[in-house]
């Protein structure tokens, strides 16, 4: 399993957002990407997602910037990947529809000659369940434990 860039970019923001602002103060996304060495168009993107999604407030304007919405302590690591990664299709028969939603889906009979009887994908969707199941168990705040550190590692 190999998340996208896009979704490592999210929980980096995000990562970002909980530690580096102090006191109320807003962060812009020049000095996210600065921090991380990453582009600030992908970012831009990343950024509006994640507003949209409710993870952060976005405030306009001269002095304006972002910030979490949310306290990291309720921000779920496994819901947040679900909600922004495009897909998780890990073999063919997975499909394209068959996007984690609420729960982990496979389809029957997508291309592969072996689909209707193939054991194989039921072990890849055992394990893409467990990978998901254990990004489920921590929040942001469980990632952020070190805030001192990383605080000092993106200044």
């Amino acid at each position: 399993m190999r998340l996208t860039n896009y979704s490592d970019f999210a929980l980096r923001t995000l990562m970002y957002l909980a530690v580096v602002p102090k006191n109320g103060a807003l962060a812009n996304i020049s000095d996210i990407a600065g921090s991380y060495h990453i582009s600030k168009s992908h970012l831009t993107k990343v950024v509006h997602q994640l507003g949209k999604l409710g993870y952060i407030d976005s405030i306009r304007g001269k002095g304006g910037g972002i910030r979490l919405a949310k306290a990291p302590e309720t921000i779920n690591l496994g819901i947040l990947i679900r909600q922004i990664e495009p897909d998780f299709e890990l073999v063919e028969c997975f499909g394209k529809s068959a996007t984690i939603k609420s729960e982990l889906i496979y389809q029957e009979g997508i291309g592969c000659v072996i689909s209707p009887d193939c054991q194989l994908k039921g072990v890849f969707f055992e394990a893409l369940s467990a990978f998901i199941t254990v990004l489920e168990r921590y929040t942001l705040a469980d990632i952020i434990q070190n805030d001192a550190k990383l605080a000092v590692l993106l200044s």
